[in-house]
């Protein structure tokens, strides 16, 4: 069973400048896949967080393999049962990913309660050590700034991250006619030594069938 690696579960903020990167540099093999999913069916009010994050529980239990860590040293690999979501927050400190707990076991409005706190907590500083280790998968959701694709970096012992870009509304083609559907642009980067390209694809058709669905 690997061990938790509580150096890279806690603060981002609180890491050596540059070592976030060097270690995924050093010890993922890094490859992404993308995709747009399409919300046309979506209602007013959709709240886009708490969409990705049940999408995420749902491309898990398609794939159990993403929600997983990978002890390097070990060569193992230790799949997870519950989906605890670290969320990447913006702070005027540095980046900071307070973790949403049980994401495929809550409703809507309790996801969206926790994330408040915790976005809360994490902005003022005030948030607890409990609060940010032990993620099984990552999510960024750099689009709420700018950006459509990325290529987001792997944080280990975890051995995948979601980039959710801006919204926009694209021009379609459905059954010969034109259309413009708004859609959400997402970059899958997962560690291919621990994931495998078909895994990898199955996790983001279950996760863009979840986001297209009406609610």
């Amino acid at each position: 069973m690997p061990a938790k690696n509580t150096d890279s579960t806690t603060l981002i903020w609180a890491s050596e400048p540059g070592q976030l990167p060097t270690r995924a540099r050093d010890n993922v093999t890094s490859c992404t896949i993308f995709d747009d999913a399409d919300l046309y069916r979506w209602g007013v009010g959709q709240d886009v967080t708490t969409r990705l994050l049940r999408g995420i529980a749902v491309g898990c239990k398609a794939e159990p393999g993403l929600n997983a860590w990978l002890d390097d040293t070990a060569h193992s690999r230790l799949l997870l049962s519950r989906v605890d979501v670290g969320i990447a927050v913006d702070t005027p400190e540095g980046l900071i990913a307070p973790v949403v707990r049980d994401v495929g076991g809550r409703s809507a409005a309790q996801l969206r309660q926790d994330i408040n706190r915790l976005k809360r907590t994490a902005r003022d500083r005030s948030i607890g050590a409990e609060d940010l280790k032990d993620f099984t998968f990552m999510l960024s959701n750099f689009g709420m700034i700018a950006g459509r694709y990325a290529t987001p970096v792997v944080v280990p012992p975890a051995v995948a991250i979601l980039g959710a870009g801006r919204l926009t509304h694209d021009v379609v083609a459905v059954m010969g006619r034109i259309e413009a559907h708004l859609r959400l642009p997402l970059s899958l980067t997962f560690d291919h030594r621990s994931v495998t390209g078909g895994e990898a694809a199955r996790f983001m058709a279950a996760l863009l069938a979840d986001l297209e669905r009406e609610a």
